[in-house]
């Protein structure tokens, strides 16, 4: 068998796997969406589509590992082709976190509503950064499945807007538990929920850092931004 012959499976298969990767990623930005729907309406049903939808995200991380496997054992690639596979199987670990986070949601959502008081609370405030999160997500799996280093590095950078309003929402709360103590419970759920959108932005920072590592071969995970500037330019 020609080495041509060769190269030609191995680029069908990562092709599929790539593919998978990219269905995985939809499949968790549909649970984002329906998850922010679920907290501005205060819907129970929505929220639990949310957490059945994560049975199949989990599922179909195993499938993806399962295949990456099987490329690695058969293939034995190296170089830049070890770096995507391993930056694949990281990314759709990654995807997957998003959607517990997604799912963590729904069920904080689901809290807040039992708790009897949630129009009393700023829960629609969480929508800038929970459309900030999810439009991070989006950025980077296009981002992943062109390679594109710059737009990468856009979204690290964007990053850390999520994180100031993250910080501006918790301060607000904290001033809604001080005065009123009623607002403890119900207050400390939306805390949750709120960390669970700017882990939503972390993944895809992550996401972003992987697009580098397979493109330039630099590890640029707790680099300053001068230095991985200097690294994609």
């Amino acid at each position: 068998m020609s080495e041509k012959h060769l190269s030609s499976q191995f680029d069908s298969e990562l092709g599929a796997v790539s593919t998978r990767v990219m269905e995985l990623g939809g499949l968790v930005e549909s649970q984002i969406r329906q998850a922010i729907f679920a907290l501005s309406q205060f819907s129970v049903e929505v929220a639990d589509q949310v957490t059945e939808t994560e049975t199949r995200v989990n599922a179909m991380e195993i499938e993806i590992d399962r295949d990456l496997s099987s490329i690695i054992a058969r293939r034995q690639p190296t170089a830049r082709d070890l770096r995507l596979l391993i930056a694949i199987s990281k990314t759709t670990a990654n995807l997957e976190r998003v959607g517990d986070e997604a799912a963590k949601i729904a069920r904080m959502v689901r809290s807040i509503i039992q708790s009897g008081s949630p129009r009393s609370l700023p829960s629609l405030e969480l929508r800038v950064a929970s459309d900030m999160a999810s439009a991070l997500l989006r950025k980077a799996l296009d981002a992943f499945a062109r390679l594109d280093t710059e737009a990468a590095l856009a979204i690290l950078k964007e990053d850390d807007l999520i994180d100031k309003e993250f910080d501006g929402f918790v301060r607000k709360l904290v001033t809604y538990m001080m005065e009123d103590p009623r607002m403890i419970s119900p207050s400390l759920d939306l805390l949750f929920l709120a960390k669970a959108i700017e882990r939503i932005g972390d993944h895809a920072k992550n996401i972003a850092e992987l697009i580098i590592y397979i493109v330039k071969g630099a590890d640029i995970r707790h680099t300053p931004m001068a230095e991985i500037e200097s690294v994609v330019k």
